[in-house]
């Protein structure tokens, strides 16, 4: 009766209503499993909130026929069943373990259920190449098995495969024309292929069809976003963030909307709001990061951006997706003039693949304020390299080749004024010798075994020393 009224709400959209019936469904029977997917798939709940009400749930109320292994056995299945359905960006190690288990004693690793559970995680770690493979090997079993296809489709997206993306579209128009998730794969094809307008008229087509359908709602926003339209993605998002209260999705992309449109304040709050429904996302802590370093603080924007890393490689996600984070620490550090820490980072970009003309023009103006510059300059004709048409690049390069012009020019002339400064310190040196070779033979034998005086001494013993001579020769006489 609390499923079938929590149905009832959901159609009039008062999904507060609903959730609170969908929970009441499974706290008096946790065997209720539509009520439990309709919180899961409708994202009625946080991920901190679904494991909480996961941990509030009597699984020990489930017996079978009196025997208590029997018994306990069927409630740890349970549990790990439901753990598998809830939200990937929270405690993917669980997951992982409920999984194994399922998959090993329970012999399900072939359960398509089980399977896209385990997509929908790879998905969320960027695995698009991965998560394909699952849902191919799905559909081979089941081809219209539609609740493989938002999770099918999204990846096919992501590795740019266009011409799959036809093909199941049309597939799925010829044969299932009533099925929202058709209209999605057409939609989503369109946007593949940059037909915007055309995308946007189905993904709308599979909202209709579909008041609940996520993927459709966040698709027809992502339309508008494409085309710059900020105020009406705004709308759309939103719209999105009422219908499924618990995903962060909506709200980073409203955060992401007011960002482009400078609103630096708004921008925050709503990331803020996403991050008190999921701190787990890299995505989110990056983006959150980039607007910490619009508004003047690098510092802070190096935390979020080093957060974001440091998730992406504890939940073993794909290194390439994150490249950009890694570009935008390398830009934070160059801000707070840390040169040899944005050095590091950008050559960790470059290494893994990041070919772009802006890291070679960011590395160049690291390198002119190191007074490098001529190593600045081999790096940004490498950018140039990649587009010769980049302005950045160009005048960072005609300033680095201007100072290189001025210190060689500086070399030269401390050069010439080195050789002329070791002339006239020869000269001096000569000088100095002839007037000690000088006074030496004027003084004669005299002088032998005295070791060297100063000229005025010299000359009072030479006056001291006439005279003596003189008085000898008086007294000759």
């Amino acid at each position: 009766m609390c499923f079938l009224r929590g149905i009832c709400y959901a159609k009039q959209n008062a999904f507060d209503r609903a959730k609170e019936c969908y929970k009441d469904a499974v706290r008096i029977d946790v065997r209720c499993f539509e009520a439990f997917q309709q919180l899961m798939k409708n994202s009625l709940l946080s991920p901190d909130e679904e494991w909480q009400f996961l941990e509030s749930l009597d699984f020990d109320s489930i017996s079978v026929s009196g025997d208590v292994s029997s018994s306990q056995e069927a409630a740890d299945f349970t549990k790990m069943l439901y753990t598998t359905r809830l939200s990937k960006y929270r405690n993917p190690a669980a997951f992982e373990t409920a999984y194994d288990s399922l998959s090993t004693h329970y012999h399900l690793s072939t359960n398509p259920d089980l399977q896209l559970a385990r997509a929908d995680l790879l998905y969320t770690q960027c695995r698009y190449q991965d998560a394909l493979a699952i849902t191919n090997a799905i559909l081979q079993e089941d081809k219209y098995n539609f609740s493989i296809y938002p999770v099918h489709l999204a990846c096919l997206y992501e590795l740019k495969m266009k011409h799959l993306l036809f093909l199941v579209a049309h597939d799925l128009a010829d044969t299932h024309p009533e099925e929202p998730c058709t209209w999605l794969a057409v939609g989503v094809y369109y946007f593949a292929i940059d037909k915007i307008a055309e995308a946007r008229r189905y993904f709308s087509k599979a909202s209709m069809m579909d008041a609940h359908f996520g993927p459709a709602w966040i698709g027809f926003a992502h339309t508008f976003a494409a085309e710059g339209e900020h105020d009406q993605a705004i709308s759309a998002y939103s719209t999105a963030a009422r219908l499924f209260m618990g995903t962060h999705l909506p709200q980073i992309f409203l955060g992401m909307q007011n960002h482009a449109l400078n609103n630096m304040a708004l921008a925050e709050e709503f990331l803020k709001t996403a991050y008190g429904l999921c701190k787990t996302d890299p995505l989110l802590l990056n983006e959150m990061g980039i607007v910490k370093y619009h508004q003047d603080r690098p510092r802070d924007a190096v935390q979020y951006f080093e957060a974001a890393l440091d998730i992406a490689e504890e939940i073993n996600s794909e290194p390439g997706a994150w490249v950009a984070t890694k570009t935008n620490l390398g830009h934070a550090y160059r801000r707070l003039r840390q040169f040899n820490k944005a050095l590091d980072v950008f050559n960790d970009v470059l290494r893994l693949g990041g070919k772009d003309a802006a890291i070679f023009s960011a590395k160049g103006l690291i390198l002119m304020e190191q007074n490098r510059p001529e190593e600045a300059v081999s790096v940004l004709h490498q950018a140039l390299a990649i587009n010769p048409q980049d302005s950045i690049a160009t005048e960072l390069l005609n300033k680095a080749l201007e100072e290189t012009v001025l210190a060689d020019g500086a070399a030269e002339e401390e050069a010439d004024d080195l050789a002329d400064f070791e002339s006239h310190l020869d000269q001096r040196k000569l000088e100095a010798a002839q007037r000690v070779n000088g006074r030496r033979a004027g003084r004669g034998m005299l002088d032998k075994g005295k070791g060297r005086v100063t000229r005025r001494r010299t000359l009072l013993d030479d006056e001291d020393k006439g005279e003596s001579m003189m008085e000898m020769t008086d007294e000759d006489e």
